[in-house]
């Protein structure tokens, strides 16, 4: 005698196949969604902190001034380095990660100046706002360190807020400053930066000139740019 089946409810069976591959795609995508908010909001009010000390070399062109960039250093030296650099250029967080600390090096022991240009080719939005930023901080004495922190931190949004309170933590509070960010005030001399640049043929971030001649890309290394700098130096 043969054993009976147990019967089977249609309706279960039905509510079964339906969760297939598609709804699966959904819930990671739904997911995937969620994390990607909370990203967003970590980048746009995660605290701001500085990663170091260090010396500050003295400003001896300040922002403002049409068609030149932000020049630090000793006025004695004899070369000069000039770096067109984006603040929301991965290339030049790159850059700054590899060859910042010989640069700077050459910049504290006297051999070279350094001229900071300020581009805004990544994004049309964004790299204005935190050159202008720079262009603030740099106009009260702290160019190098406002700029090696935007690049220290650079998965930040670096909101207003942010860079506002980057200026703080650098000892750089005042009401001149904060005005400067909130109303975009350098903002011109940032389009003369731009078009002295385009006169340069400047097309991309990092570039990097030493004593006007540009060095190739496979130079921008700290051998490469250390040995322009001495060969230009004699």
């Amino acid at each position: 005698m043969s054993k009976s089946k147990t019967p089977v409810n249609p309706l279960l069976e039905s509510k079964k196949r339906r969760i297939g591959p598609g709804v699966v795609v959904v819930v990671i995508l739904v997911l995937a969604l969620g994390a990607g908010v909370g990203v967003q909001y970590w980048r746009s009010n995660s605290g701001v902190s500085v990663s170091g000390g260090g010396t500050e070399p003295a400003v001896i062109t300040g922002p403002g001034t049409n068609g030149q960039g932000v020049k630090v250093g000793q006025a004695s030296a004899k070369v000069n380095i000039d770096v067109y650099l984006d603040f929301r250029c991965p290339h030049c967080k790159d850059f700054e990660d590899e060859s910042g600390d010989a640069i700077d090096k050459l910049v504290d022991d006297g051999t070279a100046t350094l001229t900071y240009w300020p581009m805004m080719f990544v994004n049309p939005d964004n790299s204005p706002r935190l050159a202008n930023a720079f262009a603030a901080a740099a106009a009260e004495g702290k160019a190098r360190s406002y700029a090696n922190e935007l690049y220290a931190d650079f998965a930040k949004s670096w909101t207003e807020e942010q860079l506002i309170e980057l200026g703080k933590q650098l000892k750089v509070d005042d009401a001149k400053f904060e005005a400067a960010v909130k109303d975009n005030s350098h903002a011109g001399w940032l389009e003369s930066v731009a078009q002295a640049a385009d006169n340069r043929k400047v097309e991309g971030t990092p570039t990097v000139f030493v004593n006007d001649k540009q060095l190739p890309a496979d130079a921008l290394t700290p051998e490469g740019i250390t040995a322009a700098v001495t060969e230009a130096k004699g």
